[in-house]
């Protein structure tokens, strides 16, 4: 029978995106396998997967996506806790009978290696259990989160307070100091029931069969060794980990409606002098206020820097920071000061919702990059050897923050102020920095330097590639 290994993300498309490029490295290594995607219901609108599915399919034959039966919360369901995170982790554990029946399935013509899933989908652990399948995580974070999810249950003993309430540094193995008011908001109260359900994923992850990550020992070496040396499951066995990043998109799939023919940000790239442009993107889901925009053009058009910003439109809440719904393009001119885009036309380029990330990055004319510290966009910037600016919105994104600034050193800080509002003030000193200061030269010396150990990691031989093999090994011994 046909080897088969199947890929269960959580459907927002960054996760989505994430574990495809897994499945195309692991088919890399090992052309005779087949890669089952399994596709469920997203708890809210997290970016439309449609186009992104059907191009992927086209150019990988040997990647199929299985759309599992639609699943919705219960009419009489209802929480207290405000997190998205919530609604998606409940739905996913209501999915367990789909993920039973669609692994069933393909185990009838195929050997499964083995079930890998990513930390929203825990609850399918138990599943893989049942059909004696061995289940992997794919961590789409950096090591430096992983040793603080493997810690929390421990952190869990050590205080009775909720994270929100407790006013202190918390000190996790491999990582730098952690202030309590940066844990990801879905887990600053303890009463909060996505708490419970990321505590429970925690400890799950400790039982798994190994723990795949996006990151590559050079990046984060403290934080590799502090894992493997089984520092943050200090009450038990910690999984193999298997660096095998840094995985980046390879461009397949576009935003809706995008077309196929080249950007139009591309092609004003061109025009530009080699790494002139700072370029401010936050990601797939991160939004700003009204407010908040107006401060940042402020900035942009003191900072007398060349810059091309993705703008996209405001939430109806000026407190939230992720979309959490579609919503229409921005209409710029009502939304930016007044004048702003005729007077930094010839410096300057707004480009509404969506820009390719990846592709701009990569174009020579970037020299730096405003960022939400999502670890996609990280692991994307120091592919492409651009220093950044972080600014944490969302997630596990303000400890990214901290391993940015303080121990890889590869970002500058943006500093907000109690209310959360970065000002113009802020916004045009970084900038600045970033481009032309010492300490931003010495930044962009220090990613340059990644950009090369990340190469060597992913060529034969290296780190990472090392590591997947012996992922497939394993499976070959069973």
């Amino acid at each position: 029978m046909e080897e088969a290994v199947v890929l269960y993300p959580s459907p927002a498309i960054g996760h989505l995106i994430s574990m495809v490029e897994l499945g195309k490295l692991l088919l890399s290594h090992r052309p005779s396998l087949s890669i089952h995607v399994l596709i469920t219901s997203q708890a809210y609108n997290a970016g439309s997967t449609t186009s992104y599915i059907a191009s992927v399919s086209t150019a990988r034959p040997s990647i199929a996506f299985h759309h599992l039966p639609p699943t919705s919360l219960p009419p009489d369901f209802s929480t207290t806790s405000p997190h998205h995170e919530t609604l998606a982790l409940e739905l996913l554990r209501l999915n367990n009978p789909n993920v039973h029946a669609a692994l069933t399935s393909i185990s009838k013509n195929h050997i499964v290696h083995g079930l890998i899933i990513d930390f929203f989908c825990a609850s399918a652990l138990s599943v893989a259990r049942e059909l004696s399948i061995p289940c992997y995580y794919f961590f789409t974070s950096g090591a430096s989160v992983l040793t603080a999810f493997l810690y929390f249950p421990t952190l869990h003993k050590l205080y009775t307070k909720s994270f929100k309430d407790l006013n202190a540094v918390l000190h996790v193995p491999g990582t730098p100091p952690l202030p309590s008011s940066d844990v990801a908001k879905p887990i600053q109260d303890r009463n909060d029931r996505a708490y419970e359900l990321f505590l429970e994923s925690s400890k799950n992850m400790a039982t798994s069969a190994g723990i795949i990550i996006n990151t590559f020992e050079k990046l984060e070496p403290r934080a590799v060794r502090a894992i493997r040396d089984g520092e943050c499951v200090p009450d038990g066995p910690t999984p193999p980990l298997y660096c095998i990043g840094p995985l980046i998109t390879s461009g397949e799939g576009k935003k809706e409606g995008s077309g196929t023919g080249k950007s139009d940000c591309l092609t004003w790239l061109d025009s530009q002098p080699k790494g002139s442009i700072v370029f401010l993107c936050f990601g797939s889901l991160g939004v700003f206020s009204v407010e908040q925009l107006k401060e940042i053009a402020t900035g942009l058009e003191r900072s007398g820097q060349r810059f091309l910003w993705v703008v996209r439109n405001p939430p109806h809440d000026a407190d939230q920071k992720t979309a959490t719904s579609a919503m229409p393009d921005p209409e710029l001119s009502s939304l930016l000061p007044e004048g702003f885009l005729e007077r930094t036309g010839e410096r300057g380029l707004v480009v509404k919702t969506w820009a390719p990330q990846v592709e701009v990055l990569s174009h020579s004319s970037v020299g730096g990059f405003v960022t939400h510290c999502g670890w996609n966009s990280v692991l994307e910037a120091v592919c492409a050897g651009v220093p950044m600016v972080a600014w944490p919105l969302y997630a596990e994104q303000r400890q990214n923050k901290g391993l940015m600034v303080e121990e890889i050193k590869i970002a500058l800080p943006v500093n907000e102020s109690e209310s959360g509002l970065v000002n113009s003030e802020e916004v045009e000193k970084r900038v600045r920095e970033l481009m032309e200061s010492e300490e931003g030269e010495i930044i962009r010396e220090r990613v340059k330097s990644l950009k090369e150990e990340a190469k060597a990691a992913l060529s034969p031989g290296g780190s990472s590639s090392v590591e997947l093999s012996n992922v497939v090994e394993s499976w070959k011994r069973e």
